[in-house]
C-alpha cells in the first residue's frame, strides 16, 4: 500500500529509505520520524543485497526496533533467500 515503507541496503552497507540514500548514522532518527506518528502500519520492509553480511542485517533490525518498528518483513529474491541466513561464502569454501 502507500504505506509502505521500504528500507534498502546495499552491498557496501548503506541505507536506503523508499529508494533515497540516507546521511549515515540517521537511520534511527529517520525511521522514528515515520513510525512515532503511527498507530498502526508499523510495518518496515527491507530488501538486502545478497551479497551484504548477516551482521549489518542484525543490525538495522535491532535500529528499527529501537526506532518504534514492530514488524520487519524481508523482501528477497529467490536466490538471496540463502544468503539472509548465514554466510554462504564458508560453505562454498570461497
Amino acid at each position: 500500500g502507500e504505506n509502505e515503507v521500504v528500507l534498502g541496503i546495499d552491498e557496501a552497507g548503506r541505507y536506503f529509505l523508499d529508494g533515497r540514500a540516507l546521511p549515515e548514522g540517521t537511520l534511527e532518527a529517520q525511521l522514528r520520524s515515520i513510525f512515532a506518528a503511527r498507530t498502526e502500519d508499523k510495518i518496515l520492509y527491507f530488501k538486502a543485497d545478497n551479497q551484504l553480511k548477516y551482521g549489518k542485517i542484525q543490525e538495522a533490525v535491532e535500529t528499527a526496533r529501537r526506532a518504534g518498528v514492530r514488524v520487519m518483513a524481508a523482501i528477497t529474491e529467490p536466490t538471496a533467500q540463502q544468503a539472509l541466513f548465514g554466510d554462504t561464502e564458508e560453505e562454498e569454501g570461497n
